[in-house]
């Protein structure tokens, strides 16, 4: 009961529209206070918790994802994915796909890789006939990819915080992103070849126009490539991924497709500060509410309350995958990691939960947040692309929610889709 006040009166405190950092560190401090009677470890809890050189990946992520959208490459990769999947059912919406999975894998945000797509794509889909509220719904949906298929801000966050190795969450994203990818380009050309209405295709692209199409997109392409690509092979860690991959960027941009002055760099860098200040920020009230919650022995009540109920490892995933669900209407996906990840954790541990896995899972889940109502951040992004009514956007991007939900499902039935990637890396 008291774990449950405590957290009933955080969400309803962020519910007055406090923002979401100042009501973790103020609910943390005032309970600190209350139950301590003083708060003078508050400033070592935070300076410890942010002090960590891992988080230093977080930036050069996000420097990297805004010099390649600065440089305008999207719309490479867009018209190529067109031109090798224009011949199939459901053509574009394959390519939106294939756009979104691989501007994933740049951009490593939900909300960026549905903007610059979707700017793109949706106008596209619907003069070739698709339904306007299919066009939100998958643009919407391919962009959740952006937190699941690495490199990704929440994955960086999530092992940080649980201590796990970062290059095995990044290797562990990459065969459920591809799965989940994979699943809605099912879902779009069966639901093309069963529409009602007219969808148009072209001819299949020749040979010609096709290695045309990828020469390219090929700077695009080596890029997460080369990212990936490093990490997996041992040359550098995640951060020193960060930095390579900014530098790379970088290049790409400004030698490849001389798309990019001096201007657009320190607006990215800008960007990448807001974004990375605004994460730390949180981070900072993250670490209040949670030093607070350890001294109350909430983890260990936790613990001890799942040891008595012997709900096992499949009755643990299913309460927490069901609670971050109904959290991710509400909240921020950063804020969702950073509140329950460091209280279950002791639990996890107990259980014997493998942390690359519970990440994986909770990826997925704070996708499904990216499209559901009310606070489902691609569904106001597709709002301001198209000014569309937000209940048809909502339509649009139902059938999606229950196809993530199959995936996650999935993902916690055979853990090996997650876990044969990292352990085949640890075995090289």
């Amino acid at each position: 009961m008291t774990i449950a006040l405590l957290f009933a009166g955080l969400l309803l405190l962020l519910f007055t529209g406090l923002p979401i950092f100042a009501g973790l560190a103020l609910y943390g401090g005032a309970l600190l206070l209350a139950t301590q009677g003083e708060i003078g470890s508050v400033t070592e809890v935070i300076f410890g918790e942010i002090n960590r050189y891992l988080l230093v990946a977080i930036p050069l992520f996000a420097f990297m994802a805004h010099v390649m959208i600065r440089g305008r490459i999207v719309d490479d990769l867009y018209n190529t994915a067109y031109t090798l999947t224009r011949h199939l059912p459901g053509g574009l919406g394959i390519a939106t796909i294939a756009a979104c999975t691989i501007f994933a894998a740049i951009s490593g945000s939900s909300v960026a890789t549905a903007l610059t797509i979707g700017a793109v794509a949706i106008p596209q889909m619907i003069r070739f006939g698709y339904e306007p509220k299919v066009a939100y719904g998958l643009v919407a949906a391919g962009g959740t990819l952006g937190i699941l298929i690495p490199p990704s801000g929440p994955m960086v966050l999530y092992g940080v915080t649980t201590d796990t190795s970062i290059g095995g969450l990044f290797m562990a994203g990459i065969v459920p992103g591809l799965l989940m990818a994979g699943v809605f380009v099912a879902w779009s050309m069966l639901r093309t070849a069963i529409a009602h209405r007219h969808v148009q295709r072209e001819p299949r692209a020749s040979l010609r126009e096709a290695l045309a199409a990828i020469r390219k997109a090929l700077w695009a392409i080596s890029l997460p490539v080369f990212v990936l690509g490093g990490m997996y092979a041992g040359i550098f860690t995640a951060t020193e991924a960060a930095a390579a991959g900014a530098w790379l960027a970088l290049a790409i941009a400004a030698f490849a497709y001389r798309t990019i002055g001096l201007r657009d760099v320190w607006d990215s860098a800008v960007d990448a500060c807001r974004v990375s200040a605004m994460l730390f920020m949180i981070l900072a009230g993250a670490s209040v509410f949670g030093h607070v919650l350890t001294k109350m022995r909430i983890p260990q009540q936790i613990v001890e309350a799942i040891i008595a109920a012997d709900i096992g490892v499949a009755g643990f995933l299913i309460v927490m995958m069901a609670l971050i669900f109904v959290l991710g209407m509400f909240l921020e996906s950063i804020a969702i990691i950073l509140i329950t990840t460091p209280v279950i954790l002791p639990a996890m541990m107990h259980l014997g939960i493998n942390p690359i896995w519970y990440g994986v899972l909770l990826v997925i889940n704070l996708e499904l947040a990216q499209i559901t109502p009310p606070v489902g951040m691609n569904l106001f992004t597709i709002k301001a692309i198209t000014q569309a009514p937000m209940a048809e956007i909502v339509r649009g991007a139902a059938p999606y929610v229950l196809l993530m939900i199959g995936v996650m499902a999935l993902v916690m039935v055979w853990p090996e889709i997650a876990l044969w990637l990292p352990a085949s890396m640890r075995a090289r």
